[in-house]
């Protein structure tokens, strides 16, 4: 299992033991933390799962596909180290990451 914390838009903390090979996406869901909407179900056909990476983990999460980046343009306040998170698969190199949700999805 890898903790990782996920930071609600007004501060509120959600630390989770994921199971690797979970995408981001799916532990959110699975574990209830609000603001992972999720409407393609982990497709990449949205940007309703967007996350802001800690700067720290940019490396550890890889680079976004094409794909990824073509949804992320229809994410409400896109940054730097804006991603999915049902492109972020767990594992090992991701102990301790936290991402924050932003507080408009899609």
């Amino acid at each position: 299992m890898v903790k990782v914390t996920f930071i609600e838009h007004d501060g509120k903390e959600h630390e989770i033991e994921a199971q690797e090979g979970l995408t981001l996406m799916e532990v959110a869901v699975k574990n209830g933390v609000p603001g992972i909407d999720a409407d393609c179900g982990g497709a990449c056909a949205c940007a309703t799962c967007h996350v802001y990476v800690d700067e720290g983990f940019k490396e550890a999460t890889g680079e976004a596909s094409p794909m990824e980046e073509s949804m992320l343009d229809f994410a409400s306040e896109r940054q730097d180290n804006s991603r999915l998170s049902c492109q972020i698969s767990v594992s090992k190199k991701l102990e301790g990451m936290k991402v924050k949700i932003p507080e408009f999805q899609g």
